[in-house]
């Protein structure tokens, strides 16, 4: 999970500073990533952070930078073309090898795609490489701006209008786009890729997608982005794309050791995420999850709310012990099933309350919990597994309380 974004800034190839964004992961980091933007864009688009925030709760930092005249950094974009932003991912990556790790990860959007699969095959720590909408040939670029060509020959540049800010594109930003053969490129790369690309993208079309997979070795997936557009700006979008790449660049990362009976247990960690009003992400251990309220009180209902863990961990705790007696007494024991639902009741009307609870007044927390076992519950032992059931530790915890001691750091 994300415990926090750090800015940074390193020279790009021209000796400008360009300006980047770290986004660690609480607890260990797997692996290192580098997230090239799309064209004329910057590392702060919706895709950008989304997708960096969910690698970064998978364990995986990312480093993401404006490239030089864009964003946040230095320089003159009319100075730039596509092999300069080329040189710009390898100082970038030479200054995250230097001051962090090498990158293992490469993730590029649009023209950033196109510039990760130029340079992955000489990046010998890169394993693996992710493209959303990427163009087969960094040439593609050049429709952004056809209207322009005939004037930016002729006079050797020319002003264009892109997203609603105008640029200088000069003369030998087009000759070096039409001078780049990326299919070479994708063919010698020697990486596993992931492309991703939406069907009725209107400015990548998925014929790219196709060149691409076509030119790459395998390993190489594609996934459809159905229904989602070039810039993936609905934020569902970009939150299936974060966690397509989360999850499937997992295989090709070390796998996290398991925790050993005798170390002890890790502290749970939970942060914000900032997507959303509650949402956090928690770590236990090596595990990652999200948590959340559900859209009727202000949430994004993307995982389970607070009393859903509650009621989950007594649902496991149960099953567990249910289990842990059913092989010491070696019972054949079908599966278990615990079904727990929680709601605050007054404490008067709470039938299973001692006199004294009920006497109190106010409300409490009450959690019913249903168990069912496949093929039935063993013949007259109903009564006991309902008396096990009820020694499990998350039990005794909710029924007699808890200290919960608070420090700040």
């Amino acid at each position: 999970m994300t415990a926090h974004t750090i800015k940074a800034e390193f020279e790009g190839h021209s000796g400008a500073k360009l300006a980047a964004r770290l986004d660690l992961p609480a607890g260990s980091i797997r692996a290192w990533a580098l997230f090239a933007h799309c064209f004329t864009c910057s590392k702060d688009t919706l895709a950008a952070k989304r997708i960096s925030g969910e690698l970064a709760r998978a364990g995986i930092a990312v480093m993401r930078f404006d490239f030089t005249g864009l964003g946040s950094s230095d320089g003159e974009f009319a100075s730039t073309n596509f092999s300069s932003n080329v040189a710009d991912l390898r100082a970038a990556a030479e200054w995250l090898a230097d001051h962090y790790d090498a990158p293992e990860i490469l993730v590029g959007h649009s023209l950033g795609g196109a510039a990760v699969l130029a340079i992955a095959g000489e990046l010998k720590s890169v394993k693996a490489v992710a493209t959303l909408g990427a163009p087969s040939e960094a040439s593609h670029v050049i429709h952004n701006f056809g209207d322009h060509v005939d004037d930016i020959h002729a006079h050797g540049e020319a002003e264009v209008n892109l997203g609603g800010r105008t640029f200088t594109i000069k003369r030998q930003f087009v000759e070096d786009l039409n001078s780049t053969n990326l299919a070479e490129r994708i063919g010698h790369m020697k990486k596993a890729l992931l492309i991703l690309h939406a069907p009725l993208d209107d400015v990548v079309g998925i014929d790219n997608a196709s060149a691409i997979f076509n030119a790459a070795k395998h390993p190489k997936s594609f996934v459809s982005l159905d229904g989602a557009d070039h810039l993936l700006t609905d934020p569902a979008d970009a939150n299936y794309v974060a966690g397509v790449i989360a999850s499937w660049v997992a295989r090709y990362l070390p796998v996290e050791a398991p925790r050993s009976e005798d170390e002890p247990v890790d502290d749970v960690v939970v942060g914000e995420t900032g997507q959303g009003q509650f949402q956090v992400s928690v770590q236990a251990g090596p595990h990652r999850f999200l948590a959340d309220e559900p859209v009727d009180v202000g949430g994004a209902d993307t995982g389970p709310s607070p009393y859903d863990l509650m009621s989950a961990a007594l649902g496991a705790c149960t099953a567990m012990t249910l289990r842990m007696y059913a092989r010491f007494k070696k019972l054949e024991l079908g599966l278990v099933t615990v079904t727990v639902s929680h709601n605050k009741v007054h404490a008067a009307d709470c039938l299973e309350c001692t006199e004294a609870e009920r006497s109190n007044g106010g409300k409490i927390d009450r959690f019913e919990r249903v168990i069912s076992i496949d093929g039935g519950l063993p013949e007259g032992l109903e009564d006991k597994i309902a008396e096990i059931a009820e020694k499990c530790p998350v039990h005794r915890t909710l029924e007699h309380g808890a200290k919960v001691v608070t420090k700040l750091s």
